[in-house]
């Protein structure tokens, strides 16, 4: 626990998204052609998506007026189910697209820290960190396909569809309403970030200790003659 708290202590809290999304950027440039093709299809779900309200209104609005034809508003319903069944669809594309990106990003990050790991000296591996550094390698992996996912499925398609509301919202209905919804959204943008910058100094002690408890877990388990033969199996509980 000691160590621990040193480690955490040594941490920078200060957030440096934009450095590690530069990081990644290469990876993403090399398979633009399947990072392009699940733009355009986030692009288009997005569009799908903001379209069904609107559709939406104008099959109401058909029904309330007593002398329209009964096929326009058949025509819109079948508009309506048709963009909210092309919404998932798309999505379903775009996943399906961008996988291949997203695990070969995996893969390359993984295979360049195991290289790393075999150029490093004996004294590091004579540490027999080994549980917390598969932990790491672990965590990090699985955050690399997070990141890439975010970047470019949440923090740009989620921008773009802010913008595409609140222009809807400006041209139909007064310029009130979309200053309401820019002011909320700036808001909730500004709480989310700073309470997720707080919580990170407990996050990073949780992966210290996760990291921890491995190490421990593991170097007991390879010296598994020694920790019978001194009969320390309660100390070993202990110390995990």
């Amino acid at each position: 626990m000691h160590s621990t708290a040193k480690q955490t202590q040594a941490y920078d809290f200060k957030t440096r998204d934009i450095k590690v999304l530069r990081k990644l950027l290469p990876y993403l440039l090399k398979m633009r052609t399947r990072v392009i093709w699940a733009t355009l299809f986030l692009i288009a779900a997005k569009l799908a998506n903001v379209a069904v309200p609107v559709v939406l209104k104008e099959i109401v609005d058909s029904l309330d007026q007593t002398n329209v034809l009964m096929i326009l508003p058949l025509g819109m319903l079948f508009a309506y189910g048709g963009l909210r069944l092309a919404s998932s669809l798309f999505n379903e594309l775009r996943d399906a697209i961008f996988a291949k990106v997203r695990y070969h990003a995996m893969h390359l990050i993984a295979l360049g820290v195991f290289k790393h790991l075999h150029t490093l000296d004996l004294s590091f591996h004579l540490d027999r960190r080994i549980g917390g550094i598969t932990r790491d390698i672990d965590r990090g992996t699985q955050s690399v396909s997070t990141l890439l996912s975010i970047f470019v499925f949440n923090i740009i398609p989620s921008f773009f569809e802010i913008c595409l509301v609140i222009g809807l919202l400006w041209i139909n209905y007064d310029s009130f309403f979309a200053l309401i919804s820019l002011l909320t959204v700036v808001f909730y943008i500004a709480l989310t970030l700073a309470i997720t910058t707080w919580r990170m100094k407990y996050r990073y002690q949780m992966n210290d200790m996760q990291s921890e408890a491995n190490t421990n877990a593991v170097d007991s388990l390879i010296n598994y003659e020694t920790v019978k033969y001194f009969n320390r199996e309660d100390f070993e509980v202990n110390r995990y």
